[in-house]
This record gives structure tokens, sequence and C-alpha cells, in this order.
């Protein structure tokens, strides 16, 4: 048999609509979201299914929604085609979907993840607050470029490397007058394109320094097991099943790059021969495709 793995999405998958049609066809999901709206005291559901959009995408709103979309999107896999968990051998997510993850494999009860996922949007949307911050995705260029460009930049302000997600894709976190100046330098280098994120901060650098300390809070709280399957990282883009080492990880991650490329080809290199991407969007199957056009992926949508 085939090994297989699921992904899940992280922040920015989330669009105004998801997963009212799941709920309407699956009692499973409908179930889940109203668990979940026990656990955070508002309807979630509701700002999933009709917005506003500035609402969902606030980062302490849009982290606890792509969590419980996408494990409402597994539940209603799990009741469809049981099967399709036979081969399942490895499980990882991007930034956020870490989370989702860690609770598909038996690591984290939903209720303990919903409310380290609720503590850590909270946590970073209060962070960014704090500093005119945010990210940007840089396209066509390669990683020693990317590196050059920021060197440069960073003269006006923090900014780093904060999500390494495929070949001539890097998304770069920073002070707002440092992504300015970022943007600027890759307009007059010709050939680049930049896209500004719809994220709150500057998510996987130091200036999300103080939602790791609130995040490591929550996690000491929540009881964590071993998984049945390994958990890849993103801060090291290894497999992991040790309780106390996954929390550590969890913990840096906030301030840590997203070594996403990294933890792909490392999947395809154990073995792993088809992925699910789980939950709402289609970013991770799209990445998966620029690291080798020729994977077997399935999207299963929120």
């Amino acid at each position: 048999m085939s090994r297989t793995a699921f992904l899940f999405p992280g922040q920015g998958a989330q669009t105004v609509g998801m997963a009212a049609g799941l709920v309407a066809q699956s009692p499973v999901a409908k179930a889940l979201f109203a668990e979940a709206a026990a656990v955070l005291g508002y309807d979630l559901l509701a700002v999933c299914a009709t917005g506003p959009a500035e609402k969902l995408n606030a980062t302490d709103v849009s982290q606890p929604a792509i969590f419980v979309a996408s494990l409402a999107a597994l539940e209603h896999l799990k009741a469809t085609e049981p099967d399709a968990l036979g081969g399942v051998t490895d499980t990882a997510g991007l930034s956020l979907g870490e989370y989702t993850a860690l609770v598909f494999a038996g690591a984290l009860s939903f209720a303990d993840g919903l409310k380290v996922v609720q503590a850590r949007g909270a946590a970073m949307q209060a962070a960014a607050e704090v500093t005119p911050s945010g990210m940007i995705s840089i396209l066509g260029v390669e990683l020693p470029d990317v590196e050059a460009l920021v060197a440069t930049a960073k003269e006006a302000g923090t900014l780093q490397v904060a999500n390494l997600l495929c070949p001539g894709n890097t998304v770069v976190s920073g002070a707002a007058a440092a992504l300015d100046r970022l943007d600027q330098l890759c307009q007059e280098k010709g050939g680049v394109r930049t896209i500004r994120l719809a994220v709150a901060g500057a998510f996987h650098t130091d200036l999300m320094k103080p939602a790791d300390e609130k995040l490591a809070a929550a996690l000491a709280g929540a009881r964590i097991v071993a998984p049945r399957v390994p958990v890849w990282s993103n801060v090291d883009a290894k497999p992991h099943t040790e309780p106390d080492e996954i929390r550590g990880l969890l913990v840096r991650q906030v301030v840590s790059p997203v070594r996403w490329e990294e933890t792909v080809r490392g999947l395809m290199a154990a073995g792993v021969e088809r992925f699910y991407e789980i939950g709402p969007g289609r970013v991770l199957a799209g990445l998966l495709k620029r690291v080798n056009r020729k994977t077997d992926v399935r999207n299963i949508g929120a």
C-alpha cells in the first residue's frame, strides 16, 4: 500500500462562505462547530458562513475558523470514505495547520487544540498591534536573491524570511517601513512579483516574541500525548512523536521560519506517494505541484 500524508492549511486559507455547505450535508461537521461554539463562546460557523470578511480575517478569529473547518472536512472524509485513512503514515500542517495535524494524529484533543489555537491567535493579534508590520510573498526569485534583498531592505527595520514555501515562492515578514523598502527594491530589480498578504502582522519573526510566551503558557495547560503517526514540524522539517519535543517546537514556531518546501521534500524522500490537502483552499496542492508536478494530491475542501 502506498504511503499517504494528510496536510492541513494555515492562515490565509479562509474565505467567507467556507464550511457552510459542508455543515449542511454532514451532521458530524455540524456537531464539531457546535462544540467549537461552546469552547469559544461565540458562533464560529456564522462568521465562517456569512462573515463579514473583516471579522473572519482577524487573526484571533481566522485561526480557530481554519482549524475547525479543516477538522470538519476531515470528519466528513472519515464518515464518507473511511478507507482513505488506511494508508496514512505521516501528517503535517502549514503554520497553524500543524495544530490540526496534531489533532488528527491524536496528540491533542479537539477541545484542547481549539483552546490553544484561540490563545495563539489572540496573542499573535496582540503582538501585531504593537508594531505596524506585515508579510510579502516574493515570486519568481530564488532564496539567495531574496536573502540579498532582505539584507538591504532590513536597514529600514526588522525584516526576516518567514515562509520557505516552494521554489520561487518565499514569504518575508517585517516592519511596515522595511516591507515598503523591500517592495521598492523588488520593483527596481524587475521580473519580480510581490503580493502583500492579508495578515495582521509579521508572523514567524522576532516581532512575534511576546506571543510565544503567551502560547507557552497556553500549551502548558494542554495535554499532549504521542501521536499515532509522526507529525512533521515547521521548525526543523522533521517528523516528531515525543510530546515534550512537540510542545517546545510549537512555541518556537511562532518566531521561526516555516520550512514547508523542506518538509514536503522530506515526506517524499520518506516514501510518501499520495497527499491529501484537507481544509479550505487549495494552496498546499499548488505548492506540492511546484516541488514535483507529478505529485498525487487530492483536495478535501471545507
